[in-house]
């Protein structure tokens, strides 16, 4: 089923009325039927887009997150993507702050870790031309994590910094032998 600009444009209009809902609920207390009565459509039309409330999460953060990384092949750095990154997270702070304190199934964390993995993995063998190392997956993975966690810290305002301090202390946290796969092929 290809994607309509109707269907993109009834997505963004859902995820707003998930952050009407936000500023009120936490997000496990928000239903469905709240959100359709806050967007204006049906139960149908959500369920036509999404699988459950934290699907349509997990779409806005990917739009999110792929917008901060989709031109790092063009010259952009790990560090300047996730200056992006939290720029925006900071921008939409509630709506984030309310969907990282949240570990529920389908959670934003579990979600933000196998994208951003998966991107890594990806951007390393598509540069490289072979498959990553087990130990480099480990440290991949490890390295991940960490990011995810401190991310969620400064989130939910246990960590004070600015976006470009946190990509730096981040990208500077990075093991040695990660950060040089990294250099290698051109990410910082």
């Amino acid at each position: 089923m290809a994607i309509t600009k109707s269907n993109e444009r009834t997505k963004y209009e859902l995820a707003d009325a998930m952050k009407r809902c936000m500023k009120t609920a936490p997000v496990e207390k928000i239903t469905v039927k709240e959100i359709v009565e806050a967007c204006g459509v049906t139960r149908q039309t959500f369920y036509r887009n999404f699988q459950d409330k934290y699907d349509l999460i997990n779409w806005y953060f990917d739009k999110i997150l792929l917008e901060s990384f989709e031109h790092m092949g063009e010259g952009k750095s790990v560090y300047e993507s996730l200056v992006n990154k939290f720029t925006y997270i900071q921008e939409e702070k509630l709506f984030f702050k309310a969907a990282f304190k949240n570990d529920d199934q389908n959670c934003l964390r579990d979600h933000d870790f196998q994208l951003i993995t998966a991107f890594y993995t990806d951007q390393i063998e598509s540069r490289t031309g072979k498959k990553i190392s087990p130990h480099l997956q480990f440290q991949l993975e490890m390295y991940c994590q960490g990011s995810i966690f401190m991310t969620v810290q400064w989130v939910l305002g246990c960590r004070k910094c600015t976006p470009e301090e946190l990509a730096s202390s981040l990208t500077g946290a990075m093991p040695a032998e990660l950060s040089n796969v990294f250099r290698e092929v051109g990410l910082i």
